[in-house]
């Protein structure tokens, strides 16, 4: 497989790498903190978009879920043990940041999503690729 498919999930890695490894005392003081829940949200959609996004080139090399499944599967497995090892990461060595068990769970709903996602995705893609429309 080319490297290129998978960049869109790697520079996203690379920006939720920074953004979970930022200081507390450095997070934008926004209105949008005060919404309720709002951190996971943040969570939930951080991590369905990684899955998605790594899950997304192997709908262009295999052509059904069936063949591609372990490969996703695999995936959100990672992204999870990525989700639980960033906390601890903050947990001890981010200033102002703590471990929280209810985003390690919200974490697993975004990734188990992306799978959710990206099967939907690929049934609305259809087979041949044509995305629904007439390639005659």
């Amino acid at each position: 497989m080319r490297l290129k498919p998978f960049l869109p999930g790697i520079i996203w890695f690379t920006i939720s790498c920074y953004l979970l490894a930022v200081p507390g005392d450095e997070l934008p003081d926004t209105g949008f903190f005060d919404i309720p829940f709002f951190d996971k949200i943040v969570h939930f959609g951080m991590f369905f978009l990684l899955t998605f996004l790594f899950c997304y080139p192997y709908t262009l090399y295999y052509k059904s879920f069936s063949l591609w499944k372990k490969s996703a599967y695999k995936i959100a497995f990672i992204a999870i043990c990525y989700g639980i090892a960033m906390e601890y990461v903050q947990k001890y060595f981010v200033m102002g940041r703590s471990f929280d068990l209810i985003d390690i769970v919200f974490d697993t709903l975004g990734c188990v999503s992306g799978v959710i996602g990206i099967q939907i995705v690929d049934k609305k893609i259809g087979p041949d690729r044509n995305r629904g429309r007439n390639q005659n």
